[in-house]
């Protein structure tokens, strides 16, 4: 290959001209195999997943040893996950979790538990948190768990459980839940 220039005297134009087939091929590839779209505007939001939010609380009712509320939401808010778990540690116990998609579409978790306070909120929040106020609403006391860089916390004690509230919902919103909570009678065992 006596035409070819020796290694030394290559530059960075030489390798984005060898680039430039290989990219136009994988594109090739990937747009036969339909693995590509283009989306000039960004991503947009898909259908929200459904859940039967009372199925899944009735469940937990009869299931776990402390009582479980069925909050009755805005119209607007749809219920799109749950699961259960367990906050270890001293003061543990089973965690009750359900999610729910705001009018506005942001996403507000609700969980309720046997579980200390302390205990529940460093579980929930994946490390330690410290109090940062109290919200009245109605009748509860809402501790504020507020973090820069995290989603708020909001968590009362109704007596026999801890219900938490965490997301990306705004105040309002977490206002609306947790009088919600409030007026909710626990659940039928």
């Amino acid at each position: 290959m006596a035409g070819d220039k020796p290694r030394i005297l290559q530059s960075n134009r030489d390798m984005l001209w060898s680039m430039i087939p290989l990219v136009l091929l994988c594109l090739i590839i990937a747009g036969i195999a339909s693995q590509c779209t283009l989306s000039p505007g960004g991503p947009t939001p898909g259908p929200v997943p459904h859940f039967d939010i009372n199925a899944a609380l009735k469940y937990d009712a009869r299931d776990l040893g402390f009582p479980i509320r069925n909050p009755a939401v805005p119209e607007g808010w749809q219920p799109n996950s749950g699961s259960r778990g367990t906050a270890t540690g001293d003061g543990g116990g089973d965690v009750s979790t359900v999610g729910f998609i705001t009018d506005r579409g942001a996403y507000l978790q609700l969980s309720q538990s046997a579980a200390t306070e302390e205990t529940l909120v460093p579980w929930v929040a994946g490390g330690p948190r410290s109090s940062t106020g109290v919200e009245q609403i109605g009748p509860d006391s809402w501790v504020k768990y507020t973090e820069e860089g995290s989603e708020p916390i909001w968590v009362t004690n109704l007596g026999d459980v801890r219900v938490l509230i965490k997301g990306a919902g705004s105040e309002q919103e977490y206002t609306t839940l947790a009088t919600a909570v409030g007026a909710a009678q626990p659940l039928a065992h």
